[in-house]
């Protein structure tokens, strides 16, 4: 199996309810960071890897035909050039939003590392490395966070090829990404998942 579909959008964009589309549409199954999560002695060291310069691609994604989220998305330039043939989803929306978003859930959870338990320090060590090779290193406020949200879009638009890159708002739903992917659109609303407390949620495992 070779990835079909990347996700260059960061977290917080939409990349849970991308990955539950890309599911629906039968296109998967579709790697996200959650994958990392309930996969911790598997997922973490190869990631870690990655980040290290040595990244196991058909072992990272083995079993999975698309992937979205972090830590996919810090990787573009890498997987653009490893998978030519697939397409890339940049999920988006308003700097602002975004950097309010990510700083009350991602940023936030990754600055009260040193609390958290043993058991996910592996596992959240990765998840700083991997966002700060992102261009989101510790530390950022708001207009630095922006700036940082912007740049990284920019970047994917200057690396991928225009005919394989969809930029893309999740309330827009199904109509773009499906004329992009070539597939029928579903009679249903797209999914709209992981607010602020599902976020929580999920890290906590209740989900």
């Amino acid at each position: 199996m070779t990835l079909k579909i990347i996700g260059a959008g960061v977290g917080r964009t939409g990349t849970y309810s991308l990955k539950l589309a890309i599911n629906r549409l039968e296109l998967g199954p579709c790697h996200h960071m959650e994958e990392v999560l309930l996969n911790q002695g598997t997922q973490v060291p190869l990631w870690a890897n990655a980040v290290a310069g040595k990244p196991d691609w058909s072992a990272i994604y083995q079993g999975y035909a698309s992937a979205v989220d972090w830590p996919t998305a810090g990787f573009f330039r890498e997987l653009s050039a490893a998978y030519p043939s697939a397409k890339f989803v940049l999920t988006v929306r308003s700097p602002e939003s975004w950097a309010e978003s990510f700083s009350a859930t991602i940023y936030k959870l990754l600055a009260g590392r040193d609390q958290a338990p043993p058991e996910m320090q592996a596992w959240l060590d990765m998840a700083v490395a991997v966002i700060d090779k992102t261009g989101f290193p510790a530390g950022l406020d708001v207009a630095a966070l922006k700036n940082a949200f912007t740049a990284h879009n920019d970047a994917v638009k200057a690396t991928v090829p225009a005919d394989r890159l969809l930029t893309f708002q999740v309330k827009e739903g199904w109509g773009p990404l499906c004329d992009f992917l070539g597939v029928p659109a579903p009679d249903e609303p797209f999914p709209r998942t992981n607010d602020r407390g599902e976020f929580w949620d999920r890290v906590a495992g209740k989900i």
